[in-house]
């Protein structure tokens, strides 16, 4: 058996549109690949790509963009395949929790404030900086202070260490706001409410649009989900508009997941028998 090492750091592909080829690959090997013990055949792999509609070239592309993002890891066995890079085994685990066990906060519970001052010769870990603590939704207060809930503490220490950012940045945790107006108002300014209703609502729309396969069904589902619980951030409803359609989305998710999972492992287990 001959495998293919990489030391560069996993980059989860957080720019992949979903339903597309790199999204959709993306989304069946955080799903299916730990389960058949992290390995799987080209063959297989690209016969799989199109179970969900991805014809054999544009799968090839796409699996090496996975390799190329070190999700995958070229690895001969009896026949050409990829190994799931074990590196990448402790981000998949932590969307698993996110995707599977949304979570929703209360007033009870704590945030984490996320104060920083990047030099201008840093200028690029700043932009990074930004942009990855919107992805794991937290708010702006101001440019230099961002707020999240308070259990995403861990996530933001990771992210500071991995840009290299820790020096300039102090981190607090704090109790319930405490803004000149409202509540509801000082959401609605740190966070972009209403491009994530749109989020929320376009999802529910897309769910009548679902394949009727259930392996298939269930990769779009999934894929279809997975950024709507980084970008939002499960705030409490005393936080939110009463109309809030977070909770419908979750529960539609849930329960259409719950339908397709058995079949959907049915169909992989299958095809790579």
């Amino acid at each position: 058996m001959t495998s293919e090492h990489t030391g560069t750091p996993v980059l989860d592909d957080i720019d992949a549109r979903p339903g597309s080829t790199a999204s959709l690959l993306r989304t069946f090997v955080g799903v299916f690949l730990r389960p058949l013990g992290s390995w799987v055949s080209a063959a297989d792999l690209v016969a799989l790509a199109g179970d969900l509609g991805i014809e054999a070239g544009p799968a090839r592309t796409g699996i090496a963009r996975l390799k190329q993002k070190g999700l995958l890891l070229a690895e001969r066995a009896e026949q050409i395949g990829y190994r799931l890079n074990p590196a990448a085994i402790g981000m998949l685990e932590r969307g698993d929790r996110r995707i599977f066990e949304m979570r929703e906060m209360t007033d009870a519970d704590t945030w984490c404030l996320v104060s920083f001052s990047i030099p201008e010769s840093a200028r690029s870990v700043r932009h990074q900086l930004r942009r990855r603590l919107q992805w794991i939704g937290a708010g702006v207060v101001s440019p230099a202070l961002w707020i999240c809930p308070g259990h995403l503490q861990d996530e933001v220490v990771q992210i500071l260490d991995e840009l290299e950012a820790r020096q300039w940045a102090t981190l607090f945790q704090a109790s319930a706001p405490a803004p000149a107006g409202t509540l509801v108002d000082a959401a609605a300014q740190w966070w972009d409410l209403d491009a994530l209703r749109a989020e929320h609502l376009a999802f529910q729309a897309s769910l009548d649009t679902l394949p009727a396969e259930p392996f298939a069904a269930y990769v779009h589902l999934i894929d279809r989900w997975r950024v709507l619980p980084y970008t939002d951030p499960g705030l409490p409803p005393s936080m939110l508009p009463t109309d809030w359609p977070g909770r419908h989305s979750f529960d539609e998710f849930a329960r259409r997941s719950a339908e397709l999972a058995a079949p959907a492992r049915a169909h992989v287990n299958a095809r790579v028998a």
